[in-house]
């Protein structure tokens, strides 16, 4: 044991230990401390990060101490499984019992050291593990000695944490490792050439159970002499342990592992590692609340412990199946930037603290993930308004489950249905009991329950090897699980989770709505696809359309009776795009689902005038009733705007969008539906946006119509407001007018729009005098030919106007 580090541990009572795999961090270190002086009748807590590393450690330390686990030198708890003496001085948790052990003895009495080992696998747990233990350090006690271990982690950034800790940095002593890099190779290719280039066992890094399954299929087929065994999470204690240990039948074994076997674990005979380079993490969204598994690269520290597994017990050689140059990130992301927080919080709130700045991370928790998190346990009643603990959220807190999952078992037990609860729970909490392609494993948790209760698993599937017992474990036992009922398997999975319980949309099959506003989806032909109601457990963390991955049933009255105290009556008046009208229901709500709805025989005026003024920002302003005098008026008023400026009021479309509720709004008193608006005389309301002065210069300035010589009194059309009006009128209505007509006093000449007997265009002027001295006498000869029968004068400004096509003239 290098003296720097007892020295460290000694007198600071702080260290950080960095040394390669397969140096024997976690089997050597913790023995070597027993006989330290300021150990004296006290024990050691190792802390790992897996149930399958803390059993494998406390069996190896027990081993080399010629004891059996659970004697005097080691042993371990992991959750459902305890194997510690009355005696034993190191005792190997994974990092949530230490979380347990903390908030039931904040003074840890009786521990004198504990050791985070493999700390740069970052766990969430670790993370407030060691929070907590530096909290109890600095206010309750000064001589627990605290030290963090790992191969890959930058010492230094620990070490500041840990009050300056010493870092102590010690030189391999596992066996060399020859790197071969076969970029774009296939899993089971890389295995195959491994069998034929190298000796002994082959460990095999894949992202996850799907993809291990697979390779497990296809590496079956090499031949005898060969065994395949998997190796994760999902797996039971026993083959777990198969892959661990040596072959009985002494043949050469291919271990398919995820990243359970990175760390703290040596599996005997493994010569050569083929590494995938690929991961599966799960990333958390707030904003959705939900986890999904998202496929990523490893990180170089990641690639450099599945490298060392290969050197544990002789030389040994790593394919990665990665080119040489590709550059991975130095460090994997610690999980506690990506997860679910709920129970980080509850601890935090048992542990007294209600801002995690009081105490001290290497990663402070997200705030968004944080008030996520709060929101929640306010929600299921564990946490006040203030952030502070409740009576029933210290109820939750002592049981080893999500707080969702813990208030499940609470709640259900008050309601009368625990042991349904208690399944539904177990079930949650573990890896899926199916095994077989997911589109075959039915999302109606109710087939879960029927299957472990005795019926057959879905078609191409099986009940998952000692999923029965695990399950009747955490429930409480096999009467547990013969005593849940089906029925209320969809009550139990909404206890947990009310934010997704979610009501079947009318308009696509498998379609639903959540209670949090997301909507989430089953595939058509999924047996859920027509519930009214589902409660969803599981799905996908997509934030336009999740896909639902395990659910239940739920009845309209079961929702009504658990979430009472929930449930809001809203009336609702609003537009509605789909019908092109106002609607008003009241409504019995869930969150964003509705239950029940019916009309509202009297709505607010208010509520209706505002409902149809969005009408009108959905259709745009052209959907109104616009009359020929409304349109006439309008374009006057834009006209004026446009030649003398802002006396006059903007009537773009734009303008009146902007300004709805100013202008419109008041005549909308008295109107129910869309029809009702479209009968308002818009010329009435425009004209009361102008003053009485206003009024009268309108007219004055640019009247509707104007007299010709003919005596006729043409319509103007203000097209275009940045030119005079437009008067179309046939051109012998005009002979003896010398001048073009004006409006604006004179300032702006009417476009006169000149025409044929046949009211067809000849002619667009605003000067007419121009026009009958210039390229009249052009179209005289043009109409002199189409029109015999009318006369043509060669100068029109000395004979009169004719009213009739051929009509004489004045």
């Amino acid at each position: 044991m290098p003296d720097s580090l007892l020295a460290a541990l000694a007198g600071p009572g702080v260290g950080v230990l960095q040394a390669p795999p397969g140096w024997g961090k976690t089997t050597l270190v913790p023995p070597a401390l027993l006989d330290e002086s300021w150990l004296a009748g006290q024990r050691i807590l190792l802390l790992e990060p897996r149930r399958l590393a803390a059993r494998a450690a406390a069996a190896r330390i027990a081993d080399l101490a010629g004891e059996t686990v659970g004697g005097p030198t080691a042993g371990y708890q992991v959750r459902l499984d305890r194997r510690i003496g009355p005696d034993t001085r190191i005792e190997v948790l994974t990092e949530g019992i230490l979380t347990r052990r903390l908030q039931s003895d904040p003074g840890l009495d009786g521990v004198g050291l504990v050791i985070f080992d493999e700390f740069h696998e970052r766990s969430v747990h670790a993370d407030l593990g060691l929070a907590l233990a530096l909290d109890v350090r600095s206010g309750l006690r000064e001589d627990l000695r605290l030290l963090v271990m790992s191969a890959t982690i930058d010492g230094t950034v620990v070490a500041a944490l840990l009050e300056d800790a010493p870092v102590v940095e010690l030189g391999g002593s596992s066996y060399p490792v020859e790197d071969r890099y076969l970029a774009g190779t296939e899993p089971e290719d890389a295995v195959a050439l491994a069998l034929a280039e190298t000796d002994g066992d082959v460990l095999v890094f894949l992202p996850g159970e799907r993809e291990i399954r697979r390779a497990a299929r296809r590496l079956d087929r090499l031949g005898a002499g060969l065994v395949v065994r998997p190796l994760y999470g999902a797996l039971s204690p026993a083959d777990q342990d198969l892959a661990v240990r040596p072959d009985t039948a002494g043949r050469r074994k291919i271990v398919l592992a995820t990243t359970i076997a990175e760390t703290s674990l040596t599996i005997d005979g493994v010569r050569t590692v083929v590494d995938a380079g690929l991961a599966r993490v799960p990333r958390y969204e707030p904003a959705t609340g939900m986890t999904r598994l998202i496929t990523v690269r490893v990180s170089r520290s990641s690639a450099d412990q599945r490298r060392g597994r290969a050197g544990r017990q002789a030389p040994g050689v790593c394919y990665r199946l990665w080119s040489q140059g590709e550059r991975l990130a130095a460090h994997q992301r610690p999980e506690i930037l990506d997860t679910d927080l709920a129970s980080l919080t509850l601890e935090l709130a048992a542990w007294g603290v209600t801002d995690p700045a009081e105490l001290r991370w290497l990663d402070p928790p997200p705030a968004p993930a944080m008030t996520e998190a709060r929101d929640l346990l306010v929600g299921l009643g564990a946490l006040d308004g203030n952030g502070r603990i409740t009576a029933t959220g210290r109820r939750l807190v002592d049981q080893p489950r999500h707080p969702r999952l813990a208030h499940l078992v609470l709640r259900g037990a008050e309601l009368g249905f625990a042991p349904t609860a208690r399944t539904v729970a177990a079930l949650l909490d573990e890896p899926d009991v199916l095994v077989g392609p997911a589109d075959r494993r039915a999302r109606d948790l109710t087939i879960r329950v029927d299957t472990l209760r005795g019926d057959a698993p879905p078609f191409g599937t099986s009940l998952r090897r000692g999923a029965r017992h695990r399950v009747a474990q955490l429930a409480g036992g096999n009467a547990t699980l013969r005593a849940a009922d089906r029925d209320l398997v969809g009550a139990s999975v909404a206890l947990a989770y009310p934010d997704r319980i979610a009501a079947r949309r009318s308009d696509q099959r498998g379609e639903f709505l959540l209670a949090n506003g997301r909507a989430v989806s089953v595939p058509a032909e999924d047996s859920l696809a027509d519930e009214e109601f589902i409660a969803v457990a599981e799905a996908s963390g997509d934030r336009e359309n999740g896909r639902i991955r395990t659910a239940a049933p739920i009845d309209r009255a079961e929702i009504e009776t658990l979430f009472a105290d929930r449930l809001e009556r809203r009336r609702r008046v609003e537009w509605d795009r789909q019908r092109r009208d106002v609607i008003a229901v009241e409504e019995r709500r869930l969150g964003a689902i509705v239950l029940s709805s019916g009309p509202v025989p009297d709505p607010a005026a208010g509520a209706l005038s505002a409902a149809l003024v969005e009408g009108v920002r959905s259709l745009g302003i052209d959907a109104l009733g616009w009359s020929g005098r409304a349109v006439a008026l309008r374009q006057r008023v834009r006209f004026l705007r446009a030649q003398l400026g802002d006396r006059w009021p903007d009537l773009s479309d734009q303008a009146l969008i902007d300004d709805l509720t100013t202008w419109l709004g008041p005549h909308l008193v008295g109107c129910r539906r869309w029809a009702d608006v479209e009968r308002i005389d818009l010329s009435v309301v425009l004209s009361s946006l102008l003053g009485w002065n206003d009024g009268a210069d309108l007219e004055r300035l640019a009247p509707t119509r104007v007299v010709v010589p003919s005596g006729s009194r043409m319509r103007l059309r203000y097209e275009d407001p940045q030119q005079g009006p437009v008067l179309a009128v046939r051109i012998q209505e005009l002979f003896g007018l010398s001048a073009t007509p004006t409006v604006l006093d004179g300032r702006v000449p009417v476009v006169l729009r000149l025409l044929s007997p046949a009211q067809r265009p000849v002619q667009i002027t605003d000067d007419l005098a121009g026009f009958w001295a210039g390229s009249y006498s052009e179209v005289r000869k043009e109409m002199r030919g189409r029109y015999p029968k009318h006369h043509w004068p060669e100068d029109p400004t000395q004979i009169g106007p004719s009213r009739r096509p051929g009509g004489r003239h004045e």
